[in-house]
């Protein structure tokens, strides 16, 4: 048995103490395969074509050794310039890199300055870059205008950095590119990256790279089973809200969870669904401005939802040239941070969308699950998918295990779920769509200016009619002891709460049959409410 190759640490790969501390934090106690091969041949000054993965770990390989080269060259700078480049494919891609550089360099106080240049405040972008920033993110459309205008110069640029290469020319940006290179000094450093080297990468090769050295890793599509499991319910339409609300309020799923469904109308459908147990999400709609994309993103990723649920659409799927914003709409780019869990609530239309999917957990050298819920008509993508991943692993054992979960243990589930679920009609959706829209036409500083001058307008949008919202009931927030199935009350972990009142008075019986009545009734749980079902069973207080 051939032991397991040591990998080079970080702290052997000469970087600056205030970066080793700043890894120390984010809590990285070894490279990934990438940054160890990446980040010494980068130090070097080599150019070059870097493949792996998404989710391996290529924004540190490239920001890694970025930083560590501006802090040497700095220490014999002559003025304050524009060091390093970083061409991204979309706004939430550069807004990602931005905030991931800037926790690498975190102790590195004001010594390193990074700036996203994706945003449209154009006013704004000059003036930060007056101030002559030492990394520079942005896309390279925008790069160019800033260019031409006179706006920025990268005469002292020491190192251009294209992440996500095979995007950003397949969005169209081969020209923007090649107009690039004319403003660039006669000697830098190229690094190109990309989870995919298509025809576009290696025709652009030699215009921006010199002798370069092509870094590919050949990694499976997915990380190990070690580190990735995958497990299916079998389910049917009917099924799956029952199976979801009990898995998320008996805390059998854990940490934090992208839901797939296949529409952006399901995602509302769900959210509106999850709102009446008082299970808070997010919804990640393509069809909302980049802006605000990224802000569900980043709440998502800071801890403020532990659900968010996301659509698998075609032009996600399939990143193209989008006409309306060229510079928006990467999936592939989106990183969901720390995320524990993907749930295929909605199995995925194709492999491709389930390996996609599952790309969003067990990211660099963290855990993940995928659960997926398997209906009939899915089997033939289910078992699609199931040949693919044996390829991968090169495994005969079947890979997607069937969670243990047994459909009759959660019928007591079922009649809340089947109502709750019933009640988010079309016309809700809807207005719930609307409603989102509504709110942010009325905070955007853009349109600020246009309803101070059409108020008119305004008063239309504020006093349109009241949407129709589904009703939340508040004890469905809380799961009664007597629904949650024997054998899961020692592993739910969640207060299973009985929603009885101890406030409330015990009714006054006229004669004895009343009573009897009452008492027969308060016996079924699914006849009496559950407020006098707690009483009888010692949830509330007698009277003395």
């Amino acid at each position: 048995m051939t032991e397991k190759r040591r990998l080079t640490q970080f702290h052997e790969m000469e970087l600056d103490d205030r970066i080793l501390k700043a890894i120390s934090k984010l809590g990285w106690s070894e490279p990934t395969l990438i940054q160890e091969a990446a980040i010494p041949l980068l130090l070097e000054g080599k150019d070059v074509i870097v493949k792996a993965r998404t989710g391996s770990g290529k924004t540190a390989a490239f920001a890694l050794p970025l930083l560590q080269k501006i802090l040497n060259s700095k220490l014999n700078a002559a003025e304050q310039c524009i060091s390093g480049l970083v061409l991204a494919p979309s706004k939430e891609l550069c807004q990602q890199t931005r905030k991931a550089m800037e926790q690498m360099s975190e102790k590195c106080g004001k010594v390193l300055r990074v700036v996203d240049l994706s945003s449209n405040d154009v006013v704004a972008q000059k003036h930060v870059l007056s101030e002559r920033p030492d990394v520079v993110i942005t896309t390279p459309a925008k790069v160019l205008s800033h260019l031409q205008s006179g706006a920025m110069d990268l005469k002292h640029l020491e190192t251009l950095i294209v992440d996500e290469a095979d995007l950003v020319f397949s969005f169209g940006f081969e020209k923007d590119i090649k107009k690039l290179v004319e403003y660039l000094p006669p000697i830098y450093q190229a690094i190109l990256v990309s989870a995919t080297i298509t025809d576009e990468v290696m025709n652009m090769k030699s215009i921006i790279l010199n002798n370069p050295v092509i870094l590919k890793l050949e990694e499976p599509e997915l990380v190990p089973e070690s580190q990735l499991s995958h497990q299916r319910i079998l389910a049917e339409e009917n099924d799956k809200p029952a199976i979801l609300y009990a898995l998320l309020k008996l805390r059998l799923v854990r940490g934090k969870n992208v839901i797939f469904v296949n529409s952006v109308d399901r995602c509302y459908k769900l959210k509106l669904f999850l709102e009446q147990f008082s299970i808070k999400s997010c919804v990640l709609n393509s069809e909302l401005p980049a802006k605000i994309r990224i802000h569900t993103i980043n709440q998502f990723n800071q801890g403020i939802y532990d659900f968010i649920i996301a659509s698998d659409e075609h032009m996600l799927e399939n990143p193209g040239r989008n006409k309306s914003d060229r510079e928006s709409g990467a999936s592939r780019g989106i990183d969901f941070q720390c995320v524990t869990n993907v749930i295929n609530f909605d199995f995925p239309k194709d492999v491709n969308s389930y390996i996609h999917r599952a790309g969003r957990t067990a990211r660099g050298n963290n855990k993940g699950t995928v659960l997926s819920m398997v209906s009939i008509k899915d089997k033939t993508i289910n078992d699609e998918v199931e040949v693919r991943l044996k390829a991968g692993y090169m495994s005969d054992e079947q890979i997607i295990k069937n969670y243990q979960f047994k459909m009759e243990e959660v019928e007591a589930f079922r009649y809340r779920a089947k109502d709750a679920w019933r009640a988010i009609t079309r016309t809700a959706v809807h207005e719930a769509r609307v409603r989102e829209i509504k709110a942010e036409i009325f905070n955007s500083e853009k349109l600020k200016g246009f309803f101070s001058e059409n108020t008119r307008d305004l008063q239309v949008l504020r006093h349109d009619k009241p949407l129709k919202t589904v009703k939340v009931q508040p004890h469905l927030s809380h799961v009664p002891e007597y629904i949650v199935p024997k054998a899961l009350k020692r592993i739910a972990t969640t207060p299973i709460t009985s929603t009885s009142a101890s406030t409330s008075k015990k009714p006054r019986y006229f004669n004895s049959s009343a009573k009897a009545a009452y008492e027969n009734k308060s016996n079924n749980p699914l006849l009496c409410s559950e407020i006098d079902f707690g009483k009888k069973h010692g949830g509330g207080k007698r009277r003395k």
